[in-house]
């Protein structure tokens, strides 16, 4: 008897060919998944192709800002991921226009054809925040779940990994500058999770292995303080950099200048968010609404870091690692 073959679930990533978006379209391929990643320039989304078998991986034409794109990006889809988030607003990308009202038109779209939904939004999000990036992150939540009330939502803190734009950057910095900022003395906490422990979440919710209609937190096993951050960055690369420590108000007043930059290194707006503390909520984890409940085991940066890092270091990976009590 002629067995007959189903053809895999089709998985539409909006937000594919970004920094998480490449990992979890790879833990998607790898799954056997048929993938289209939707983004503004496909042209330049080459990179995530050999991250699956010949024609499992396409990428297509899409903006969440243009509603009539993001019905035509889900037709046939199963299921639906929006990764899209602005980190600042730049020209016609606001966070209003892609966190709100990109993530209603994303879930709009996906029930009409009738697919699950996983939206990845931030720890941190909330409707009463003074920042527009919390704010808006918060009402893209609200956006869902008013239209697809069984769907999934990740809110991960600071995401880790090749190509990030957290210790990338600072790293970089540390390369050329003796002195790294602490903002607000550097004591805001944060819960730094690992960006591929952050994509096999999103994919077993593709699974279908995550309970729909609940708020997830995504944090690593550690929490540390800005300044035990800079830390371990420095502690990897093996630079010894002065930590100075910079008054919120003075933050402030660079972050007023620095935003005008065309790729601001600091804005009012990410001040206000540093203003809080970035982990994983205790309602959450009695809950057991974590990446832990998930049953994946977050990895810790130590393990990481070194992996991508090591760059940063003077002599690169030709650097022969100095005693600890050397550095």
């Amino acid at each position: 008897m002629t067995e007959i073959l189903q053809t895999p679930k089709l998985v539409v990533v909006f937000g594919g060919s970004g920094f998480v978006g490449r990992h979890v379209v790879r833990a998607l391929a790898k799954r056997g998944y048929r993938i289209r990643v939707a983004c503004r320039r496909p042209d330049l989304a080459g990179h995530v192709q050999p991250l699956g078998n010949v024609g499992q991986i396409q990428p297509v034409q899409a903006n969440v800002r243009v509603r009539w794109s993001v019905d035509r990006a889900v037709q046939g889809a199963d299921h639906v991921v929006n990764l899209v988030a602005i980190l600042n607003e730049t020209g016609r990308q606001k966070f209003g226009s892609v966190h709100e009202f990109g993530a209603r038109a994303v879930a709009e779209a996906a029930r009409a054809v009738g697919a699950g939904l996983t939206h990845v939004s931030a720890l941190g999000a909330d409707l009463n925040s003074k920042s527009d990036y919390a704010r808006t992150k918060a009402l893209g939540e609200k956006a869902v779940f008013e239209t697809i009330p069984d769907a999934v939502i990740f809110r991960p803190s600071i995401n880790f990994g090749p190509e990030d734009g957290f210790f990338n950057r600072f790293a970089n910095m540390a390369r050329y500058s003796p002195v790294l900022p602490l903002i607000g003395g550097g004591q805001t906490k944060f819960q730094p999770v690992y960006v591929g422990d952050v994509a096999e979440a999103i994919a077993r919710s593709v699974d279908g292995n995550v309970k729909g209609g609940q708020i997830y937190e995504l944090g690593g096993p550690q929490v540390l303080t800005f300044k035990e951050c800079m830390e371990e960055m420095l502690a990897v690369i093996e630079r010894r950099r002065l930590l100075v420590p910079v008054p919120w108000w003075v933050a402030n007043l660079q972050a007023s200048i620095l935003q005008l930059l065309p790729s601001p290194l600091l804005t009012k707006d990410q001040v206000l968010q540093l203003r809080e503390h970035n982990v994983v909520s205790e309602a959450a984890a009695k809950a057991n609404r974590t990446i832990a409940a998930l049953g994946i085991q977050p990895q810790a940066i130590a393990t990481i870091l070194p992996s991508y890092l090591w760059r940063f270091r003077a002599a690169g990976q030709f650097q022969q690692r100095r005693p600890i009590a050397d550095r």
